[in-house]
């Protein structure tokens, strides 16, 4: 089968290399899964850089997360088993871990669903508890676990506040649904925020960014307002003064997807009913920027790594048309 494989840690588009190599073969509680769509995750980049939490034995194939078939002709979505993950023909997945895919969504829409959608959901509810009619404000809105964010906060009643960069994402932004929109090239992002709420700030702030994001965050939360920390895009991971959190009263919630997996398994299946619940009415859909060849998959992950890309860039293998 056709893999990209990465030999040694750098930057994407330099150590991952197109390969004709044996499909994988499960180990226990795993099973073999042919790959319809492979979506690219900003962990990606970071696999390739050696830079992630987890760090597969060399060589490995990334890509994190599939729409793919089982043996049986089932469509699932599911995280896949590294070293051998979805930018192949084949790629294992934990048996336990595999979830039907949503008959709303194509193939290359639910490779997108899994981990920016259960993360979004995860991080709006289960830890910043957003109600309806609150102000939430999202950092990146026009980038994928961003785009996801923006939609699941309308769905929850919200008032959406999206931070772009451009004028290009800020259309999109506008598009997906964002009641307001601030270009932080052009604007300044705290007095922005601070005039649409009319001085309040926003009661939950989602980000994905880190580094100035984050500093921004802290200047235009609301009292008793929630930041959750998904992420540091941004490449700058911040040290928050917890004197101010005490002075304003806020929360710093951090949010780490993977570890419900571990500590309550059930719930990932429970909020992916109530994803898919939301795809058939049409209240959330992935935002694909791009549908990528498989001969493109480096050059896609390195584009996601650079930030340069909107919505999700997925990875379809030869011949598939999602």
């Amino acid at each position: 089968m056709q893999a990209w494989r990465v030999y040694e840690n750098g930057e994407p588009g330099a150590v991952m290399r197109r390969e004709e190599v044996e499909p994988p073969t499960p180990g226990d509680g795993q099973v073999l899964l042919r790959v319809r769509a492979a979506n690219v995750n900003f962990p990606d980049a970071l696999l390739c850089r050696g830079h992630y939490q987890v760090r597969p034995p060399l060589p490995f194939t990334p890509g994190v997360e599939v729409c793919a078939e089982t043996e049986d002709g089932r469509r699932v979505v599911t995280t896949a088993a590294l070293p051998h993950g979805g930018f192949a023909e084949y790629t294992l997945a934990d048996a336990a871990g595999l979830l039907p895919a949503p008959e709303a969504l194509d193939d290359a829409e639910a490779a997108a669903l899994h981990i920016g959608y259960q993360t979004g959901w995860f991080g709006l509810h289960r830890r910043a508890a957003l109600k309806e009619g609150e102000t939430l404000l999202v950092h990146a809105a026009a980038g994928g676990v961003g785009s996801a964010a923006v939609q699941l906060g309308k769905a929850a009643g919200a008032t959406v506040i999206g931070v772009v960069g451009g004028p290009e994402k800020a259309a999109v932004a506008r598009a997906l649904g964002c009641d307001v929109v601030i270009d932080r090239r052009a604007e300044d992002v705290v007095a922005a925020v601070k005039a649409a709420t009319g001085g309040r700030g926003a009661d939950v702030i989602y980000d994905p960014v880190g580094g100035e994001a984050y500093q921004q965050s802290a200047k235009c939360v609301a009292f008793e307002g929630r930041i959750v920390i998904v992420g540091f895009a941004s490449g700058s991971v911040p040290a928050p003064a917890l004197n101010h959190a005490l002075v304003k009263n806020y929360s710093i919630l951090g949010l780490h997807w993977g570890l419900y997996a571990a500590k309550d398994p059930a719930s990932i299946g429970r909020c992916h009913e109530t994803l898919t619940a939301y795809a058939s009415k049409g209240l959330i859909k992935p935002l694909i920027g791009e549908r990528v060849p498989f001969s493109g998959a480096a050059d896609a992950v390195q584009r996601v790594a650079d930030g340069t890309t909107t919505g999700r860039l997925v990875v379809l293998p030869e011949g598939a048309h999602a």
